[in-house]
């Protein structure tokens, strides 16, 4: 896969990770970071903009590298953790990589989203959460109901987040818990409202009736965490 941008690609280089090959733009300026590339033998290939826009439609910076697929965690491997954030089939890649970028700022390692209907980790996720997906364990459940069940079962409370429900500042996080957050427009999907133990309400006080999904996410994940700062 490629990712792309000065700061991803800064990132990346400083966590030591297997990068193929640099391509780069034949004018690029930022010679601290070319003089990275070249003192960790990293193949540079100075390219024009046109081949650059057409391996990325993002936002590169003059600078994109080629690295192995995003590997993700096992169900077992996010269970370690006291506080989980679950995607309920969200779709927007900028999103979900501004939610990781929020849970490595927050601390929380554990993310799980659903194996269909929902965004993966791509180039622009990536991007977004600024090459945090490497502080992040990301797993892929085949099904969100059985997974809630499951984590219930390993004695974990499950925090919806919702429209209509409970202020999200007077529910109790003390515990192991799952935030759930919906998909952008719909929600939670039925199925898996039914199966939380509460639901979280960010109360709105001007003409806009919702917010964001990451913007939501990052309200509730801060409040989960807020005991532990």
């Amino acid at each position: 896969m490629y990712i792309y941008g000065k700061n991803v690609a800064k990132e990346a280089i400083l966590k030591g990770e297997d990068i193929k090959c640099a391509y780069v733009y034949e004018n690029f300026n930022d010679k601290s970071l070319l003089n990275e590339l070249k003192k960790n033998n990293i193949k540079i290939n100075y390219v024009g903009k046109f081949d650059l826009d057409r391996l990325q439609k993002g936002n590169h910076q003059g600078i994109i590298l080629e690295v192995p697929d995003y590997e993700y965690a096992s169900l077992d491997d996010v269970l370690e953790e006291n506080v989980i954030v679950m995607l309920d089939h969200l779709e927007d890649p900028h999103n979900l990589g501004a939610i990781i970028r929020t849970c490595e700022a927050a601390g929380i390692k554990s993310i799980i989203i659903p194996k269909d209907r929902s965004v993966k980790v791509t180039s622009t996720v990536i991007k977004v959460s600024v090459g945090t997906t490497e502080n992040v364990k990301i797993a892929v459940a085949g099904n969100l109901v059985n997974t809630i069940k499951e984590l219930k079962n390993k004695g974990y409370w499950v925090v919806g987040t919702d429209m209509d429900g409970t202020d999200y500042r007077e529910i109790d996080y003390s515990g192991k818990t799952v935030l759930v957050i919906g998909s952008e427009g719909k929600g939670l999907s039925r199925l898996v409202e039914e199966n939380c133990d509460f639901i979280a309400s960010i109360p709105m006080r001007g003409e806009v009736n919702s917010l964001n999904a990451s913007v939501a996410a990052a309200l509730v994940i801060y409040e989960a965490v807020r005991h532990e700062l």
